[in-house]
């Protein structure tokens, strides 16, 4: 099988895929940073493995099941990482200072939550693309 013969679609679940893979590795050493002081921080560090091998799966063996259970998984990536936006948001706000910029510098990164949801948003248009 050559790339030459593969969709974008298909190319863009396996971006989305090892994405996640490098952003669950990243999310992981944040929140154990912090101890995983909030059972939030638990969704992205669980959710990240099943994102990367539900769409490596699917990369390789394009089944309905696979599709419609990769096309649940985005959604929840997806509001996963707005709720985390909501999270890192609060937690720079109640370090002293407030929303000084010294606290998004060191507090948690506001940033990540929200590519979280684009990588999510990315696997959802790939989904919806024509082709798979």
């Amino acid at each position: 099988m050559y790339w030459n013969d593969w969709s974008l679609d298909r190319i863009v679940v396996l971006f989305v895929s090892l994405a996640f893979l490098l952003i669950g590795i990243q999310v992981t050493l944040y929140h154990y940073r912090q101890n995983f002081h909030h059972k939030a921080m638990w969704l992205p560090v669980l959710a990240s493995p099943v994102f990367f091998v539900a769409g490596i799966i699917l990369t390789w063996y394009n089944a309905s099941w696979l599709h419609t259970l990769f096309l649940v998984l985005m959604y929840v990536g997806a509001v996963a990482g707005l709720i985390g936006v909501y999270f890192h948001f609060r937690g720079v706000g109640i370090r002293v200072g407030g929303w000084a910029l010294r606290n998004f510098m060191i507090g948690p990164p506001v940033i990540l939550p929200m590519v979280f949801t684009a990588v999510s948003v990315l696997g959802l248009i790939a989904l919806y693309w024509k082709g798979m």
